[in-house]
């Protein structure tokens, strides 16, 4: 009887591993302007692009996230896979961000400096 249990349960014993989540990573975006002052209401957008996930047998993991920064120029990324994640940043009055970017730590705070726009040349 104990032989005929343990036979039953010992495969799920050796599969939890596997069906376990990910390493996950508290993602903070920074975003400032080149002399450090914060911008608030940025458009970031986190976009995660490579990574395996083996609970769903090597699907790729297709996560991505929307959201503003408060006044302090902050925004706080719910849990994510580790990986590599595109962050973008948009806000008014400074040229668009992105970059691709390896988190393989518990937390990470990714600083953004936004630059002013370029001046428009004429080829005339």
């Amino acid at each position: 009887m104990i032989t005929r249990l343990a036979r039953l349960f010992l495969p799920l014993v050796l599969a939890f591993p596997v069906l376990a989540d990910p390493p996950m990573t508290s993602l903070r975006v920074e975003v400032k302007t080149l002399g450090g002052a914060p911008i608030d209401r940025a458009s970031v957008v986190v976009r995660f692009v490579e990574g395996r996930s083996k609970a769903k047998f090597g699907k790729k993991i297709v996560t991505s996230w929307q959201l503003r920064t408060n006044q302090e120029g902050l925004a706080k990324i719910p849990p994510i896979p580790q990986g590599k994640i595109l962050v973008q940043v948009i806000a008014k009055g400074y040229q668009t961000y992105g970059e691709t970017v390896e988190v393989d730590q518990e937390e990470r705070t990714v600083e953004v400096q936004m630059k002013p726009p370029q001046p428009q040349h004429s080829v005339h």
